[in-house]
């Protein structure tokens, strides 16, 4: 019987080898999973695998934002250094209020220890913003206000404007995924209303990334979703083709 190959897998030695990337994930999100799965699953030959590290809450103390210290990320990928990932992506936000540096030196940490390319949520939005020419957009996010005005500031200071934002004041990193749909569509369109043509949700345990399409279409904005843009840029450093990838948004065509 002759097997098919997919695209993206390689044969060495008669063993075929597929991409897989690895993605490392907050604890307690239940969304960025199965959402990384449906979007993977259309693109031949590439796997991706998971592996977590403890983060319960999303705020400014010290104990919230030690949970994001580079040791837990460096243990965690360690773990999908061993399934061979050739991509390791921090399907997270923390880069967001504690700053694009931070993010840098988990990505900096890991290629120079393990050897593999590296991204985070935060730095793919930035990458795509910049690729696609965004000096303005829309923010949506779960946040408490402290932790918006951090965000807001830090993509400010990258040259990105945030012209208008919304957020629910939530703490408790699984209740994010309890945002219905309902919520996200009304907060997009006032958003929209305030003249954003972008618009960034962030947040990896946020229901967005499935109503893009639909979003995009009502509104005519284009939807930057956490999940979405970690997924599309993995798959760049993959050298996974993109245009691939349907149904999800047009980030994946602006990108191909």
């Amino acid at each position: 019987m002759i097997k098919n190959i997919s695209a993206n897998a390689v044969i060495s030695d008669g063993v075929e080898e597929r991409t897989r990337i690895g993605m490392l994930t907050p604890s307690s999100n239940t969304v960025l999973e199965p959402v990384t799965h449906e979007i993977a699953r259309q693109v031949p030959g590439l796997s991706m695998h998971f592996s977590r590290l403890r983060v319960t809450e999303i705020a400014l103390n010290q104990l919230a934002l030690a949970q994001f210290d580079l040791d837990p990320f460096l243990g965690a990928a360690s773990l999908l250094v061993d399934a061979k990932c050739q991509v390791i992506a921090w399907s997270g936000t923390s880069g967001g209020w504690r700053g694009f540096k931070h993010d840098q030196e988990i990505c900096d940490a890991i290629e120079a220890q393990y050897g593999v390319s590296a991204t985070t949520s935060v730095l793919a939005q930035r990458d795509l913003f910049e690729a696609h020419g965004v000096n303005e957009f829309g923010l949506l996010t779960p946040y408490t206000s402290d932790v918006q005005t951090k965000i807001v500031d830090n993509f400010g200071a990258a040259g990105f404007h945030c012209l208008a934002e919304r957020h629910l004041g939530i703490s408790d990193n699984y209740s994010f995924a309890n945002v219905d749909d309902a919520t996200i569509w009304r907060l997009c369109r006032e958003l929209a209303d305030e003249g954003a043509q972008s618009i960034a949700v962030i947040c990896t345990n946020v229901k967005g990334a499935g109503l893009a399409t639909a979003l995009e279409l009502e509104l005519g904005i284009t939807l930057y979703d956490s999940v979405s843009v970690v997924v599309l840029r993995a798959l760049q450093l993959a050298g996974v083709p993109v245009d691939q990838v349907h149904g999800w948004g047009r980030i994946f065509a602006l990108s191909s």
